[in-house]
């Protein structure tokens, strides 16, 4: 028995110096000490398992006093590590009565808790030891299972049973209970503000019980982690920041703080209601679009079309044209009616004096439709071959167009094509009919 009394002292040893060293979690160790009972039987008679595992009278050794203690750290994620230490001594061995057989072991164990934040906390149990049965010693396998019990935050009973297998033949392999009384500590204070780091959501720095251990700076009852202004009192609606005008718009959000105004708006006020903030409205109280700073778009020709979107600004003109006014039939029959009066030096392009009015005449029809592109087309009589005819339509064409550009007409807005003798209007076999058939045509691109 003395080498049992220097197991206990070992065991309570390491418990001791485990107990002084930095905890740098929050209450980690676990320390445990109770009765166990070792059970020999029916580890050799699997078929009366069923019946005979819970036989204490007749199977279980029971050492009516503190015979086992035990010491685990955690190691986080529900896990720990420990070391147990147990004495017995055994009478019943299986059904077989002995005398007072010696029982000690020193064990390691692995336990995983399911739930270590709760009352009713189950464990698995896995390790290996050496275990001593009347000086015989042999090594074993461990496996088990247990529950804690915590009464309080660090005070709990701990019931638990496990399986040791023998790697010897000599060696006894039996079952071991245990229960006992299990005793959390290691919790820190690291702020030292009276709350320990495992119920401190600030545990690195100094707070209030209130605020479960978090600071107040600005003292507005609202804890700075869920304070958006924590070094400036403000109300629980703002989350702690202040509101000057009373917008409902926190002043660090307020682009006007000091004038109530909108939340779309970023606090600021929309005197007009055209959704642009009176300090960017160039108009504060006509009504207008943010594209034009909060002005109305004007409408200088009276068209109905805005001059953003007016082609012809300063025309008045219609929707469907962009704002420009649309070349009806007649006005494409007056500029061809002017066109072939267009006369030219007998088989030449140069266009002569006396069709300067009528050249004046169609400038002006152009002007009056100044989005609107035309084609210069020329066409000659039948005289004369058709690439000689071809030729000269194109010359006469280009030299129309190449006049009126001259004058003002945007180069963009007229093409030049000349048609030959292709396109005749009336009959080149009359000198009237090829007289027709000698002209120019302006005709509207559509």
């Amino acid at each position: 028995m003395k080498h049992l009394s220097k197991l206990l002292v070992v065991a309570l040893l390491v418990v001791g110096f485990n107990s002084i060293q930095a905890q740098d979690e929050n209450n980690p160790w676990q320390v445990q000490f109770g009765v166990n009972a070792v059970d020999v039987f029916p580890t050799g008679d699997v078929s009366s398992f069923g019946n005979q595992f819970f036989n204490a009278n007749d199977h279980w050794n029971i050492l009516p006093s503190i015979s086992y203690v035990g010491v685990s750290k955690s190691v986080g994620s529900g896990f720990s590590v420990g070391a147990r230490g147990s004495l017995n001594k055994i009478s019943k061995f299986g059904d077989t009565r002995v005398d007072d057989l010696s029982h000690y072991a020193i064990d390691g164990t692995i336990k995983y808790a399911f739930s270590p934040n709760t009352f009713i906390d189950p464990f698995v149990e896995v390790g290996g030891g050496y275990t001593w049965v009347d000086e015989i010693g042999a090594g074993t396998a461990n496996g088990g299972v247990g529950i804690n019990f915590w009464f309080t935050e660090n005070l709990g009973l701990t019931v638990q049973t496990q399986y040791k297998h023998a790697f010897e033949d000599y060696g006894v392999t039996h079952w071991q209970h245990l229960a006992g009384i299990s005793v959390k500590f290691g919790g820190t204070d690291t702020d030292g503000d009276g709350i320990y780091d495992k119920d401190d959501a600030c545990p690195e720095v100094a707070g209030l019980e209130a605020f479960n251990g978090c600071p107040d700076a600005d003292g507005d009852g609202i804890e700075d982690s869920k304070d958006s202004c924590p070094n400036e009192a403000g109300s629980k609606e703002m989350n702690g920041c202040p509101d000057a005008d009373g917008d409902g718009i926190a002043d660090k959000d307020d682009a006007c703080p000091n004038e109530a105004g909108l939340a779309a708006l970023a606090g600021c006020p929309d005197a007009d209601g055209d959704g642009v903030a009176d300090k960017d409205d160039e108009c504060p109280n006509e009504a207008g679009p943010a594209e034009n700073k909060g002005c109305p778009w004007p409408d200088k020709d009276g068209d109905g079309v805005l001059d953003k979107d007016d082609q012809c600004p300063d025309v008045a003109g219609t929707v469907a044209n962009q704002g420009c006014p649309e070349v009806t039939e007649e006005v494409q029959k007056q500029l061809n009616d002017y066109a072939r009066t267009i006369l030219f030096d007998t088989g030449k392009a140069s266009i002569k004096a006396e069709s300067t009015s009528v050249m004046v005449d169609i400038i002006q029809i152009l002007n009056e439709y100044p989005n609107a592109k035309f084609t210069v087309e020329g066409h000659t009589d039948s005289v004369g071959s058709a690439k000689l005819n071809q030729g000269l339509s194109e010359k006469r064409a280009l030299s129309v167009k190449e006049f009126l550009v001259e004058k003002g007409i945007d180069e963009f807005r007229l093409s030049a094509i000349g048609y030959g003798e292709d396109k005749p209007i009336a009959t080149n076999n009359t000198r009237a009919g090829r007289k027709q058939n000698r002209r120019v045509e302006i005709n509207l691109v559509k």
